[in-house]
């Protein structure tokens, strides 16, 4: 089978997903076409444009399958390569711009969510990474369409729904499980994007009452920085000095090596669909701390979740720290990974029957 894989906003978390793909589905011949993660807004609308331009000899090609982000305009690029569209077309929601949180100064802008919706619309299949970013997605269509000026409801967006599945991005194995301690140092590990949606207030906010507290932490402040960034960064590295034994963007080989070492892993994230970042850090021997929305109840059992406020997040790190057999182990996630879920893939990227 002759595969095109299409994604126009690579960032960190989608090319992971994109090579898995290619590594672990290799009876599929493979053709890779990213575009970078820079300027947002003109990348969902223009992408279709770049990829004419930069790829116009493949895309002149002919395909048995192609598999899109859902931030790939499909719909505007089967209308410029008609043939495209003979191809069995799968679109993977990573995350739907209808539950996307809004930072300060945003307004919610039309061409992201038309983008989505028509991409969806053009797919033969749809596939999201958790049930958090299917309803949410699905509801947002709703939402929306009820307040435009006409009422339309196309009968394709209904199959959808029946037809859509869940299907999680996959960690790739590791070669050698690592092994818990509890005598492990009392550690705090934060390796997200450092932006907005991730809250990161209420991140800092509770580690500074847990130093105030006089209680002893390890802190290890690592995953994908930008030029800007929230200012609460910043402030946190200056504030919580003494406890910081890792900071910033670190190579892929030493952001394993500190995942590997342990600790609690902690989000307080408004926007998750999957909660990669989270996952790998568990699957290295961290153990998870998350709040009770988003996706997160779907892959965490309630010992490792919190309500959600930075008062029980604050409670529930003081107890692990303080008492490091209250908390649980890791949870087990071979489930997760790539030879667990390659037959699954497989099935969802062939034409029915």
């Amino acid at each position: 089978m002759k595969a095109l894989l299409l994604s126009a906003y690579a960032a960190d978390s989608h090319r992971y997903w994109a090579r898995g793909l290619i590594a672990h589905l290799d009876a599929i011949d493979w053709t890779l076409l990213e575009l970078a993660p820079r300027h947002f807004q003109w990348r969902v609308r223009g992408n279709p444009l770049s990829f004419m331009s930069e790829h116009d000899a493949t895309l002149s090609q002919s395909f048995d399958l192609i598999v899109a982000t859902s931030l790939v305009d499909l719909a505007t690029l089967i209308g410029l390569y008609p043939h495209l569209g003979r191809a069995f077309r799968v679109v993977y929601f990573h995350e739907n711009q209808f539950a996307y949180p809004l930072g300060e100064q945003q307004t919610r802008r039309l061409e992201p969510l038309m983008v989505n919706l028509y991409s969806a619309l053009a797919a033969d299949r749809v596939l999201f990474n958790s049930q958090w970013n299917r309803d949410s997605f699905f509801n947002g269509v709703d939402a929306f369409l009820k307040k435009m000026p006409e009422r339309v409801a196309p009968l394709r967006l209904e199959a959808l729904k029946t037809h859509s599945e869940i299907l999680p991005v996959p960690l790739w194995p590791l070669e050698k499980t690592p092994s818990f301690d509890r005598k492990t140092p009392a550690r705090i590990v934060w390796n997200h994007r450092w932006e907005y949606d991730k809250n990161p207030e209420d991140f800092f906010a509770a580690l500074e009452t847990l130093s105030d507290s006089g209680i002893e932490f390890e802190l290890v402040v690592m995953g994908q920085v930008f030029r800007h960034r929230p200012e609460v960064f910043d402030q946190a590295r200056s504030r919580l000095a003494r406890h910081i034994t890792c900071w910033g963007h670190q190579t892929r080989e030493r952001y394993l090596e500190e995942l590997g070492k342990g600790g609690i892993v902690v989000s307080t994230a408004w926007h998750e669909f999957q909660g990669l970042a989270v996952m790998e850090a568990v699957q290295h021997g961290c153990i998870p701390l998350v709040p009770e929305r988003l996706c997160f109840p779907e892959y965490y059992a309630s010992a490792y979740r919190y309500d959600g406020s930075r008062e029980a997040l604050v409670e529930r790190l003081a107890q692990w720290l303080t008492s490091p057999e209250a908390h649980p182990a890791p949870p087990e996630i071979s489930a997760w990974t790539w030879p667990q879920m390659s037959r699954r893939y497989q099935s969802r990227l062939q034409r029915p029957v």
